[in-house]
């Protein structure tokens, strides 16, 4: 008698208004992660677990060695090499029939929509705004939501952008350069794992289609204290279609 072979995804299958249909829909769906560092590792470890069918991971940067106390997909070993590449093996170690695509791109303003298109949903994981900003109106445009997070020091963020939802609505504008400090600033290892598995939630209802996202809901969470708290987000600019309708 030969035994058929264990499900990988049994308790996952398992959940309320999750079920088969939600596998399914994992197992068909193309997620593309943006940035994949202290945020972007944990994402992929949980996406991956989780069986989503697709993969894209986009990062023009490195290894470094000051970084991996919070990039969890990586060792000393691979300090040097491109995140991406160094992604491949421990990804593929934990999701077999994974297909995974690296990118070695810096995604800006000019390649963003040609490097999102085809994707069923977004994981911004990046460290500046004017990636935040260029993934978030590519995304837009496409008609692809986002989940997105950052942290800083003690404190992280999480929300999704989808439809009236948008990063325009947080940053109407790109804010100074000054803002941009999770790279070359400190950071809590563990806080980056903590919200990089809130992002993956985001990303794998939006996958498959169960539960509620956070649209519309900014989630913030301190660390010094293991609180969170939610800021509803409230549109600040007109969307584009009805500035054009009206002009």
């Amino acid at each position: 008698m030969t035994r058929s072979a264990p499900d990988p995804y049994s308790r996952q299958r398992g959940l309320s208004g999750f079920g088969e249909a939600g596998q399914r829909a994992l197992a068909g769906a193309s997620v593309a992660i943006v940035g994949v560092g202290g945020l972007g590792c944990p994402v992929a470890q949980y996406l991956a677990a989780a069986g989503v069918g697709h993969l894209t991971l986009i990062d023009a940067d490195h290894v470094s060695l000051t970084n991996l106390h919070r990039q969890i997909l990586f060792g000393p070993d691979d300090v040097g090499r491109p995140k991406v590449h160094a992604a491949v093996r421990p990804l593929r170690l934990l999701a077999p029939g994974l297909d995974l695509q690296p990118v070695v791109r810096r995604l800006d303003a000019s390649n963003a929509a040609d490097l999102l298109a085809g994707h069923d949903a977004i994981v911004d994981s990046t460290d500046t705004f004017s990636s935040r900003l260029a993934v978030a109106d590519a995304a837009e445009a496409l008609g692809i939501p986002v989940a997105w997070g950052a942290v800083q020091g003690w404190h992280g963020q999480v929300t999704v952008f989808s439809g009236r939802a948008r990063m325009r609505d947080l940053f109407p504008e790109e804010p100074p350069e000054a803002l941009d400090a999770c790279e070359g600033g400190a950071v809590l290892g563990t806080l980056c794992g903590q919200v990089g598995a809130a992002m993956a939630t985001e990303a794998l209802k939006l996958a498959s289609g169960a539960g509620t996202s956070l649209a519309g809901i900014l989630a913030m969470v301190d660390a010094r204290t293991g609180r969170w708290r939610e800021i509803p987000l409230t549109p600040v600019a007109p969307r584009r279609e009805a500035a054009s309708a009206g002009s």
